[in-house]
């Protein structure tokens, strides 16, 4: 399992991923409603990823803490086009 350390300086555990595909995304931003990893980019008329790095064109990735587990799924579940999967510690997609 994999650790980051937080701006407090404590230790915060990762399991899972999430992996948002830009080029799908219609800019529908329910998920950003569900959680404030996503943000509006108006001018693009699409959500991005917070804190993500570009791992193909247009897919952005990024590890989910655990106090945000249950956000990351809502926005994985709300996405009308699914643009959004999760992915739990063994890299097997749970949503959608």
């Amino acid at each position: 399992m994999a650790t980051a350390t937080d701006l407090r300086g404590s230790a915060q555990h990762y399991r899972m991923k999430v992996e948002f595909d830009e080029d799908v995304c219609i800019g529908m931003f329910q998920c950003v409603a569900e959680w404030d990893a996503f943000e509006k980019d108006k001018s693009a008329g699409k959500a991005i990823l917070a804190d993500s790095e570009e791992v193909e064109d247009g897919v952005f990735v990024r590890e989910v803490p655990d106090d945000a587990e249950l956000d990351a799924k809502f926005a994985a579940r709300s996405c009308p086009v699914d643009a959004i999967a999760i992915y739990d510690d063994d890299g097997e997609q749970l949503i959608p």
